[in-house]
């Protein structure tokens, strides 16, 4: 029996969640979490394996306990207690944001003054953020959620999302385009989706776009200021609350088609990421999830024949791809559940 310890004490519950259903039923596997409040009140899983802990008392915690392997699900803060782990246990580091790893302390001194300047110099003072190289650096494996991602850059590749909801599509009146995440601009480039919709033609077919996220300020209002022109054949669908879990399954179950407007580039701690090579986008997870194809800008790099690359005609693109059938059948939970299995054998006893 092997036992490991996960850890989510900051951002990334989605894949806590994740990692909590391959394992749960495991024979093999005894797996303790640790979460902040604040991910626990997120995952409401309440189990004698699930403990709440904060970065003030993690390290004394797991000093009572004895694990073949401890994951680290987030290394965004608390550097000086991430370093201490590394330096302790055998340990290993989801990452999400591939430069930022590789950021010199003078790189993170620099963006330091670039902007949430308090924010960022507390992380400085008090949380050790010069030694965020360091933490990378002393952890024993450094793990991807992107297999071509994982491979590209010698990370080791963690398999963690499954198809937990592989509805058939029901060829409905209307075919549905959901857009899952929050509705922000600053990710996501709606701008362009709706200089395409003004191309698309009446053909006998009705598009309905849901944008699953919730909705509100300026971007709110440019959805309502476009759904007002927009011609028949194409409705809008959007949330200005925040959706719950129950409420954003069926969304997306009753999906034909994701689409996916990512920009680009973003950034983490004013460190340059690009989508694709550097960093991997949620809407992967929701497209092995659900079981959907979804459209991405063809500037995103992915090894995944359901991953389709958007092309400059998107109304053919979206009613074709519509009738098209995937197969996800390598993402069942008893598949991805043999291969964690299989990256947790060759992680363990490493000291």
């Amino acid at each position: 029996m092997n036992k490991i310890a996960y850890i989510e004490l900051d951002t990334h519950a989605e894949i806590a969640a994740q990692f909590y259903e391959l394992t749960k039923d495991s024979k093999t596997l005894l797996v303790d979490f640790y979460f902040s409040q604040k991910i626990f009140k997120l995952l409401n899983i309440r189990e004698e394996n699930i403990y709440i802990t904060d970065y003030s008392n993690l390290l004394d915690v797991l000093e009572k306990k004895t694990y073949d392997l401890i994951i680290v699900g987030t290394v965004h803060r608390h550097f000086i207690v991430y370093k201490a782990l590394a330096e302790k246990y055998n340990t290993a580091l989801i990452v999400h944001n591939l430069n930022f790893t590789k950021a010199s302390k003078w790189d993170l001194i620099k963006n330091i003054f670039k902007k949430d300047f308090k924010y960022r110099l507390k992380l400085l003072l008090k949380e050790g953020l010069l030694e965020a190289p360091k933490v990378y650096q002393k952890a024993n494996y450094l793990l991807g959620i992107d297999e071509l991602m994982s491979k590209d850059n010698n990370l080791k590749f963690l398999p963690i999302y499954f198809n937990q909801f592989n509805s058939q599509n029901l060829l409905q009146e209307a075919i549905r385009i959901v857009i899952p995440g929050a509705v922000s601009q600053s990710r996501r480039d709606y701008n362009s989706l709706f200089i395409k919709l003004e191309k698309f033609e009446a053909i006998g077919i009705n598009y309905e776009f849901v944008f699953l996220g919730k909705a509100s300020g300026r971007v709110l209002e440019q959805l309502k200021n476009v759904e007002q022109r927009l011609p028949d054949f194409i409705s809008f669908k959007y949330f200005t609350e925040k959706i719950p879990q129950l409420e954003f399954d069926l969304e997306m179950k009753k999906a034909d088609v994701l689409y996916c407007p990512i920009r680009q580039e973003t950034e983490f701690f004013s460190v340059r990421e690009i989508y694709g090579e550097t960093k991997i986008s949620g809407n992967i997870g929701d497209a092995i999830r659900y079981g959907k194809p979804a459209i991405f800008p063809s500037t995103y790099t992915s090894g995944l024949n359901f991953i389709i690359k958007e092309k400059p005609d998107l109304q053919h693109q979206i009613s074709e791809l519509r009738k098209q059938a995937f197969n996800f059948t390598d993402y069942s939970k008893e598949t991805v559940a043999h291969q964690l299995q299989q990256l947790i054998d060759s992680c363990k006893n490493h000291r």
